[in-house]
């Protein structure tokens, strides 16, 4: 969409933007309004849903809507963001869970129960792990960097195996959400697929 791809700037330069210049009252405003506006309808339709019904139902034109969130991952990213930071701090929480592999596990669940929500979210995290300038980049940076530390814990146990690497189960877990975007009727889908996932991560030797 041509209006969508207009002006685009980095989720780094937006951020820096917003940090230099407080928002006014009113731009405070339209900015929750849009927030608010955005996640009712990524819930309801998807993250592809159109960002000029967003606008139109925070009470605000697309160049308002524009002018906070260059593009349509800058906006995900915002919504997403209170999700990203539960994920963030339950890895936090695992970080010394006695069986580390199984904490690992757990916390990809929790990631897979998150993008569940929004059709359409799993699918963005994985672009976005090949583009740091993305938008949705203030979401996958920081979950790469909690899912490392908690793989690295596992690695050192000696339950998950060397050569795995965050990336790569990131984007096996982001697959596995979308498996289970696709598959509705399936509740067991996640729980299958990451039993799969757990056998061919652990090492030769059982965790303690």
């Amino acid at each position: 969409m041509a209006t969508e791809t207009a002006g685009r700037r980095t989720a780094g330069q937006d951020a820096a933007a917003r940090t230099a210049r407080p928002m006014r009252a009113d731009a405070r405003r339209n900015y929750e309004r849009l927030l608010t506006e955005a996640r009712t309808a990524f819930i309801e339709h998807g993250t592809d849903t159109s960002l000029e019904d967003i606008a139109r139902r925070a009470g605000v034109g697309i160049g308002t809507l524009y002018r906070h969130f260059p593009h349509r991952t800058s906006l995900m990213g915002a919504v997403f963001q209170s999700e990203v930071d539960a994920l963030l701090a339950h890895a936090r929480e695992l970080a010394d869970a006695p069986q580390p592999c199984r904490a690992l596990v757990d916390w990809l669940r929790a990631i897979i129960d998150h993008a569940s929500t929004y059709r359409g979210l799993s699918r963005a995290l994985m672009a976005a792990s090949a583009d740091d300038s993305s938008g949705m980049a203030r979401c996958s940076v920081p979950m790469r960097e909690a899912g490392g530390a908690l793989l690295a814990r596992a690695q050192q146990a000696g339950a998950v195996r060397p050569d795995v690497n965050i990336g790569d189960l990131m984007q096996l877990t982001n697959g596995i959400a979308l498996a289970v975007e696709e598959s509705p009727d399936d509740p067991k889908l996640a729980d299958r697929l990451l039993t799969l996932t757990l056998s061919g991560l652990k090492a030769d030797r059982q965790e303690p």
